[in-house]
């Protein structure tokens, strides 16, 4: 058994993004907001320097290099939400009986989903917008997993167990990912 030696990954901060990191907390600022992640395993080091993030481990074992590689895709998700922003698209499809689908507080309501008389409800996660256009819904907002947990809850709310999906097709669905467009 061969010990190997440090294994480091570096990230850069863009211009106007501030990045802290205190204790296992960081906190990333930019121009659509601020978001904090807790960071704490105990053999992984996260040092802030000059323009750039430093992710280490010494003497890794296999489970740490890939926590380093976790928390590097952590941070570079959360630089990039607070610059750019994340979006999801989703789109309504009924061939039935025409869905009705609003914004009410921190919910979605879905009425007359396959001719049912009770509305389905779909929870919006706190930092997350939710727009109905027609038969559009976007979801924005700066944190990649409260967007895509609300858009999941938007998919799972007609979701329904005992139709061929074939042949049932009406939903709500996700189209497109704005993280996973070439840009």
């Amino acid at each position: 058994m061969t010990i190997t030696g440090k294994i480091e990954s570096t990230i850069a901060i863009p211009d106007g993004v501030a990045v802290s990191f205190d204790g296992n907390v960081m906190k990333v600022s930019g121009p659509k907001g601020e978001l904090s992640r807790n960071f704490a395993h105990p053999g992984i080091d996260i040092a802030v320097g000059e323009g750039q993030v430093s992710v280490s481990c010494e003497y890794p074992r296999i489970k740490d290099k890939a926590m380093v590689g976790t928390y590097v895709a952590h941070i570079n998700n959360m630089i990039k939400g607070v610059t750019v922003g994340f979006t999801y698209h989703l789109k309504i499809v009924f061939s039935h009986f025409p869905m009705k689908v609003a914004v009410k507080g921190d919910r979605v309501e879905i009425n007359n989903y396959m001719g049912g008389h009770a509305p389905r409800y779909a929870n919006i996660v706190r930092g997350c917008t939710v727009k109905v256009s027609g038969q559009d819904v976007t979801v924005e907002g700066i944190d990649i997993e409260a967007c895509g947990q609300t858009a999941a809850n938007l998919e799972r709310a007609t979701s329904r167990l005992g139709f061929d999906k074939r042949t049932f097709q009406d939903g709500i669905y996700i189209v497109q990912k704005s993280h996973k467009v070439k840009e």
